[in-house]
């Protein structure tokens, strides 16, 4: 009888190759996917919706590029470089009506091993450019490539976990992984849009360069005609290839989309009441509850509605830029939220619509709250004596006043704080400590709607001996100095999804604190952040993922790396009658631009 060695066999086991799940039309990150093979279309939009007319829509700046992915330009409105677009299509597609789950496009069906070492997609055969060309394995190859070369930072942390791509045939591609721990991963591939090698290699074109030259793509929509700065058109294709896709039915029901951009939110209000453009989603709680009296909303033209939804709202805030000396210590940024009167500014700017946030993954059930106990609790003591106590002894809170706005009682708090971190009161009036540091700074914001919460804020920031003032700056300036991570504080929103995964690199991770346009605009270097987010990557299921996500949010919290603002859990949306939408809409997302339309009686 024939014997192995110990070693040869362990090198036969160790070499045995994963085996491949069956080609799938879809697959989730946890569970079973929602709709059959067989199915026909998403539940939230209506398969029959006729087709045509001009949908307007509005944008608050300027924009000087077409590519949205890289950090160079301001990418005109409609463009994004994630998933399916206007302009191109991805390999899956997503639902949004299920936690994570993707469906062929690009990709006819995905096989991916039963050990999660690797993912392939199988091209659709009718899969093809603007230009005819088809769309091939090679093609998605060259787009990765030069996406991790070129693009945002943004890629390189996403797709970190990749070790390489291969075209096996013309139709096949398949992304090989450095870890098999990586659950997500073989889904936000799945995102990658793909882009045509042919056009961009062409005539000395650079996919790392900006361009206000239509470029090829294949979507629903090619871009019509382009007015720099001020509007952009999308036409729609008759001839696109994917138009018959379950994924798409009922979608991309406009013959025409256009972006025309306004100086700011006052002056587009004014022109969504001449009819300028067709809908709106107010962010403002005082605009929506005063603005919204002219003669089309009182008469019915204009419909003005609040509609629920159950999108996570992540977390709004002032976000304190910890690279700066004046904020490296903890106890100065926790002193400083005692400023912010959030109950005050409600009640008189908000009509006390919105609610205060006091977590990362706010209006989700990735929302930590209490105090940490089974699993998250677990998970956590591996850490203790590294991250702050109060995560296991008290349940976070922002500060909170009475809201009559005198504040007295945190003032006071915030001044005991300060003292105690050694920020005395110098001969003018400004605190600085032993080292010669002034508590002296910026806030920049890019729109000026937010100056009235704003004022406030930086008025009882002197009252305390904090030397703090305010400035507007425009789009173009903001993004680059936010890009460079040249700002004290600022108000921003670090948005989340339902399923968190690789994104938490770019927000979070070490590695990208001082890489320029990065998001980790706070550059945390937490060595405890770093390892929550890597297990957060890797969760194995749902339970799981909550667990860790929620022992990441306590952490986050209780470093005071911002002072948290609010949320609503509705969106406000305002649209002239002419405009209809499914009966049964996504919970994630009002999908105005994909799965609304026009009456055929409305139409022009």
């Amino acid at each position: 009888m024939f014997k192995l060695s110990l070693a040869a066999a362990l090198l036969l086991f160790t070499a045995a190759p994963a085996f491949a799940e069956p080609a799938a039309h879809a697959f989730s990150l946890h569970g079973d996917v929602k709709y059959p093979a067989n199915f026909t279309h998403f539940d939230y939009v209506n398969p029959d919706a006729p087709k045509g007319g001009t949908l307007n829509l509005s944008a608050i700046g300027s924009f000087d590029s077409l590519n949205p992915y890289i950090v160079k330009g301001v990418p005109a409105g409609g463009l994004t470089f994630l998933g399916q677009t206007f302009l191109y299509d991805s390999l899956m597609e997503q639902s949004y009506d299920e936690p994570f789950s993707e469906y062929g496009l690009v990709a006819q069906t995905v096989e991916r091993a039963d050990d999660n070492s690797w993912v392939a997609f199988n091209l659709n055969p009718a899969a093809k450019f603007q230009d005819g060309q088809p769309i091939t394995a090679t093609d998605v190859v060259w787009t990765f490539t030069e996406l991790m070369k070129v693009g945002s930072p943004f890629f390189k942390a996403y797709y970190a976990d990749v070790k390489d791509v291969v075209a096996e045939t013309p139709a096949r591609v398949k992304f090989n992984f450095t870890t098999k721990e990586n659950r997500e991963l073989p889904l936000i591939i799945g995102q990658l849009p793909v882009l045509p090698k042919h056009y961009w290699t062409a005539e000395g074109r650079k996919l790392g360069e900006t361009t206000l030259t239509a470029p090829v793509g294949s979507g629903a929509y090619k871009i019509g005609k382009i007015v720099p700065g001020r509007s952009i058109e999308y036409v729609r294709d008759p001839n696109w290839w994917g138009k018959d896709l379950p994924v798409n039915r009922g979608r991309y029901n406009f013959d025409r989309i256009v972006y025309t951009y306004y100086r700011d939110a006052n002056v587009a209000l004014e022109a969504f009441f001449g009819g300028n453009f067709d809908v709106t989603q107010e962010n403002v709680a005082k605009s929506w509850e005063t603005a919204y009296n002219a003669p089309a909303v009182k008469d019915g033209r204009i419909i003005k509605k609040v509609i629920p939804h159950t999108r996570p709202a992540g977390m709004q805030g002032f976000l304190y830029n910890v690279r700066r000396d004046v904020f490296k210590d903890p106890q100065v940024r926790k002193a400083l939220a005692y400023a912010f009167d959030f109950e005050w500014s409600n009640k008189q700017f908000a009509f006390g619509s919105y609610t205060r946030s006091d977590s990362y993954f706010e209006n989700s059930p990735l929302a930590s709250s209490g105090l940490p106990q089974g699993r998250e609790l677990e998970i956590l003591e591996k850490y203790r004596g590294q991250i702050p106590d109060e995560v296991f002894t008290t349940t976070y809170q922002p500060p909170k006043s009475d809201g009559s706005g005198s504040n007295r009682e945190n003032m006071r708090e915030a001044a005991r704080l300060l003292d105690e971190a050694g920020y005395k009161l110098g001969k003018d009036g400004i605190r600085v400590n032993d080292k010669g540091v002034r508590l002296s700074f910026e806030i920049i914001d890019s729109n000026p709607m937010f100056e009235r919460w704003i004022n406030p804020f930086v008025q009882n920031l002197k009252r305390l001996g904090v030397a703090a003032s305010y400035r507007v700056v425009d789009d173009a300036q903001y993004q680059n100095r936010m890009q460079d991570f040249d700002f004290d504080m600022t108000m921003s929103v670090i948005a989340q999804s339902d399923s968190p995964g690789n994104e938490q690199r770019d927000f979070w991770a070490s590695a990208k604190a001082d890489m320029p346009g990065s998001r980790n605009y706070i550059g945390i270097k937490d060595k405890v952040v770093d390892e929550l987010i890597e297990m957060i990557i890797n969760a194995p299921d749902r339970k799981e993922l909550e667990a860790r996500t929620h022992a990441l949010d306590r952490v986050l919290l209780w470093n005071h790396y911002v002072i948290p603002h609010w949320y609503y859990g509705s969106w406000r949306i305002a649209w002239w009658a002419k405009l209809k939408h499914p009966e049964k809409l996504s919970g994630l997302t009002p999908a105005i631009s994909d799965t609304w339309w026009i009456e055929p009686a409305a139409k022009p």
